[in-house]
């Protein structure tokens, strides 16, 4: 890939400076940290020795003839997004662009600009960071190790004492009344977040616990991806006692107490005060050829620090599309990367394990 300058949305945030602190060290002064507060961004770009460069970037208010974008080769975004206004602008100016976001309402729209992006020379990756990101991976590697597979169940543990992004706790308490369609047996279904509890077993000496659907994206792009006619995603917490209590407030409909925003500031305030758990986390998936048949083949990831994890991996993907050349168009990362090379280049922050159930 031609050189250029790389600009980080958000690159002063909870995953953002993540992926600046690990780019500078990579590629000094061609790093650009970029958001709606100049100060934050000259902040931290103060605090790596000025090695990046701190501009303010209102991603919607940016003009097709804007010159701040005249340089960049690569964009990441750390931000949400209400459209693809922005997205559209970096295709068509052929700079390449990756997305950490997991929403995939918005995701889906990317990906209908393929066609535009093959045209413009530009590589559009999606899905980076753990989930969707490393459970898309995983599905890939046991599509690998069962032949015939039908089925990918993907369970994710979360602790509860990492502090997060305020859109991340935003992103929980939306989570928590939704309902969504996902594909099961080939069909689709309807199914409703913190609803059909379902039993995993999970390593590092936590043992059974149950987990409950999620409106993850990854369930939704794996079939498509990989060709795989039931994927589902559960996810509890690394305290069973809160992620009861959540599939309580969603049985009794307490939950919709959590879509007003006071009680929202309430609870993001409670917790990033109280610790309820470790910053533990642990990404698995089951997989088989038919449920009757039983469960052949399963593997996880674990590590800890969700969001410091989320930003060595996007780091990770950043690095690779910047030194070498990848196809133009849209791709999710299981697309592009060999699930198990891709685990080992992150040095040895993730662990890895596998074990074969039921021979087949």
């Amino acid at each position: 890939m031609e050189k250029g300058e790389i600009l980080i949305l958000g690159g002063y945030g909870a995953v953002g400076s993540v992926i600046s602190k690990s780019l500078v060290k990579l590629f000094p002064f061609q790093v650009i940290i970029a958001g709606r507060n100049y100060q934050k961004a000259k902040e931290f770009s103060s605090k790596l020795n000025h090695k990046t460069t701190p501009l303010e970037l209102d991603i919607f208010s940016v003009s097709k003839n804007d010159d701040r974008l005249n340089n960049v080769k690569l964009v990441i975004m750390c931000i949400d997004q209400t459209n693809t206004e922005f997205v559209s602008q970096c295709i068509r100016r052929g700079i390449h662009y990756i997305d950490i976001t997991a929403n995939y309402n918005f995701l889906s729209k990317i990906e209908l600009l393929d066609k535009e992006a093959k045209k413009y020379n530009s590589s559009v990756i999606l899905s980076v960071g753990l989930a969707p990101g490393i459970t898309n991976l995983l599905a890939k590697h046991c599509k690998s190790m069962v032949r015939g597979i039908q089925y990918a169940d993907i369970y994710i543990m979360l602790g509860l004492g990492e502090e997060h992004g305020e859109a991340a706790y935003r992103w929980a308490f939306e989570d928590l009344n939704d309902t969504f369609v996902i594909k099961e047996d080939g069909e689709k279904k309807e199914v409703r977040s913190f609803r059909d509890g379902k039993q995993s077993i999970f390593p590092n000496n936590i043992g059974k616990r149950t987990a409950y659907r999620s409106n993850f994206s990854d369930q939704h792009v794996i079939p498509k991806t990989l060709d795989i006619d039931s994927v589902s995603t559960r996810i509890c917490f690394d305290s069973a006692v809160m992620t009861s209590l959540y599939a309580v407030m969603r049985k009794t409909g307490l939950s919709k107490l959590v879509k007003l925003r006071l009680v929202q500031n309430f609870l993001i305030k409670l917790l990033k005060l109280f610790k309820f758990g470790s910053d533990q986390f642990i990404l698995k998936v089951e997989a088989g050829i038919s449920r009757k048949q039983g469960l052949i083949y399963e593997c996880s990831i674990s590590g800890n620090g969700q969001g410091n994890s989320t930003g060595l991996v996007a780091a990770k993907v950043v690095e690779k599309l910047y030194t070498s050349s990848l196809p133009s168009g849209v791709f999710h990362l299981e697309q592009l990367f060999d699930p198990i090379k891709f685990f080992d280049s992150l040095d040895n922050n993730l662990k890895f394990e596998e074990s074969i159930l039921n021979k087949h």
